[in-house]
């Protein structure tokens, strides 16, 4: 079984990027996203409706870091500080080896490799660092960014589920990819 400790914080980094601990001082941001419909528009979560629920998901993201429960970190260019995105390792399974990835990018930064560059990174630390033997990747079937940005970082599908989700009222269908970690030993 995994045995995960994020303390001290690893802050990561890639040729245009600083991956770091969010911080309550990215409030602004995280509301920035959290309420966007747009950026919401596939992920089955509440909308930010106050910085007050921006601040909340900032705790709790600072909870399952400090529990070794998950890690998220803020996305910022280098030689800024300004959170522009979310990345990090959800749901995570120790007695599977595997965890979910999810990330979330303030619309003015898509569309430039961002989140394939960040995710790269995120990766190679979830293989390396945290051991695990497989990430997957859960998603709306209708989210073709999120899915380009999938394939585009070595993920395969894996199942299509058909409303398996109840969210809002409706029921939703979810994809999975997942990726292996091809350079794992035998547990």
């Amino acid at each position: 079984m995994l045995t995960l400790n994020f303390n001290p914080f690893p802050n990561l980094e890639t040729e245009r990027l600083l991956l770091r601990r969010v911080l309550l001082s990215d409030v602004n941001e995280v509301f920035a996203l959290r309420s966007n419909e747009e950026v919401m528009k596939y992920i089955p979560r509440p909308i930010a409706n106050t910085i007050a629920d921006a601040a909340a998901h900032i705790e709790t993201i600072d909870n399952t870091i400090d529990n070794n429960e998950g890690i998220n970190w803020a996305i910022t260019l280098k030689g800024s500080n300004q959170l522009i995105g979310l990345i990090g390792h959800y749901r995570i399974q120790p007695n599977n080896y595997r965890a979910e990835v999810g990330y979330i990018l303030n619309p003015s930064f898509q569309r430039q490799g961002i989140i394939v560059e960040a995710m790269k990174e995120v990766m190679e630390y979830g293989f390396k660092e945290m051991k695990l033997h497989s990430i997957e990747a859960v998603i709306d079937p209708n989210n073709s960014g999120s899915e380009k940005v999938l394939i585009k970082s070595g993920f395969k599908k894996e199942a299509h589920f058909i409303e398996n989700q109840f969210y809002q009222g409706k029921f939703l269908d979810t994809v999975v990819y997942s990726l292996r970690n091809n350079q794992s030993e035998e547990i």
